[in-house]
């Protein structure tokens, strides 16, 4: 999986690519930890992934949280496949999705 990063200010849009899961999720979530200091606005663009795990959901949850707290978070571009399985799992209840 590769993480491109945009911040512009207090926003910050990560770009998402491959596959998140087991083995990638843990990078995702370094990466987040490091960068929400500050951040109001955090947008996930999922136009590159091809597969979440439940390790990614668990990343995005605590993700969520984190963001409720200091401001909110979105994902753009889900495809048919990965919208499925929020559908599946309810978290297209919990995320903005958009």
């Amino acid at each position: 999986m590769t993480i491109s990063k945009k911040q512009n200010e207090s926003a910050l849009e990560l770009a998402l690519a491959g596959r998140l899961d087991t083995v990638t999720a843990p990078e995702l979530e370094k990466e987040l930890k490091a960068s929400l200091d500050g951040v109001k606005e955090l947008t996930l663009d999922f136009a590159g992934l091809d597969y979440i795990s439940s390790a990614g959901l668990r990343v995005l949850l605590s993700a969520q949280k984190t963001m409720n707290r200091q401001g909110a978070m979105k994902l753009v571009h889900v495809n048919e496949t990965i919208m499925e399985i929020f559908e599946v799992t309810g978290f297209a209840d919990i995320l903005t999705i958009g």
